[in-house]
């Protein structure tokens, strides 16, 4: 690694930069990943990191030093405990974290299923939505208005580096999405849809996935082919957003098993 600069200061430029880039990534076009499995993540996948950041006392962990040794060319930042904390952008801080560049949103024709997500507002259920679609296979992520930003810290530490599997779309026109989609638009509703474990999702499909209190709008939903409901026990009202997320790719991930062996 490059000799490491120490940050000691608030007033510090750099400092300042870095806690800049911590409060609005997608206006500095860069994001903070926090902790070992991500960083070493980034740097297994050939991700750009422009800087390695660790907290006084990170430091004192082998793993951490060791990342930092292994990093040849990356500007290297220790930071007083106080001061990372500032930054990290999540509630632990692990004493490591690297800044890395947001990519800008893919182009080209989407193939296969996607994943549109409406107005879903929590940090840690999009960053799960994300673990989930790049372990079911389902590659492309639309985030409409509303939705927490894909690229913040606590979203990339809740998908645990899903992130550079999935080709993610920000503030994007979900109606207008599906109306240029070739595939099945499938509506996730808590009452009154098709039983999931019922329908046909032999796919593609563009799942529809809606905010953890309201739903879908009602003019996405207007515009599905098909709403499903996940049955739940008698007394039950509902479900986590990211739970239903995960039964419903999956589902049809079994479905399509199925199909294949037959």
């Amino acid at each position: 690694m490059s000799e490491p600069k120490r940050i000691a200061s608030r007033d510090n430029a750099t400092f300042k930069a870095l806690r800049a880039v911590a409060a609005d990534p997608r206006r500095h076009g860069r994001t903070l990943v926090d902790g070992v499995h991500l960083v070493t993540t980034c740097l297994a996948r050939g991700v750009h990191i422009a800087q390695l950041l660790a907290s006084e006392s990170g430091l004192r962990h082998p793993e951490i030093a060791s990342l930092l040794q292994n990093a040849p060319g990356i500007e290297c930042l220790i930071l007083r405990d106080g001061l990372f904390r500032d930054i990290s952008g999540v509630l632990t801080p692990t004493g490591i974290a690297a800044v890395i560049d947001i990519p800008p949103d893919p182009d080209g024709e989407i193939s296969g299923d996607a994943l549109l997500l409406d107005a879903v507002q929590d940090a840690g259920n999009v960053g799960a939505i994300f673990r989930t679609a790049a372990a079911a296979g389902v590659r492309n992520v639309f985030l409409g208005p509303g939705c927490a930003g894909a690229w913040t810290p606590r979203v990339l530490r809740a998908a645990q580096g899903a992130h550079f599997s999935l080709a993610i779309r920000e503030q994007a026109d979900l109606a207008g999405t599906l109306a240029v989609g070739r595939a099945t638009a499938v509506a996730t509703v808590a009452h009154g849809g098709t039983n999931l474990y019922d329908a046909d999702l032999a796919g593609p499909i563009y799942w529809l996935v809606g905010n953890e209190g309201c739903g879908l709008s009602a003019s996405l939903v207007q515009a599905a082919n098909l709403r499903v409901t996940i049955p739940l026990a008698d007394g039950a009202e509902s479900l986590n957003v990211a739970a239903a997320a995960a039964i419903c790719l999956f589902e049809a991930r079994r479905q399509r098993a199925g199909i294949a062996t037959t």
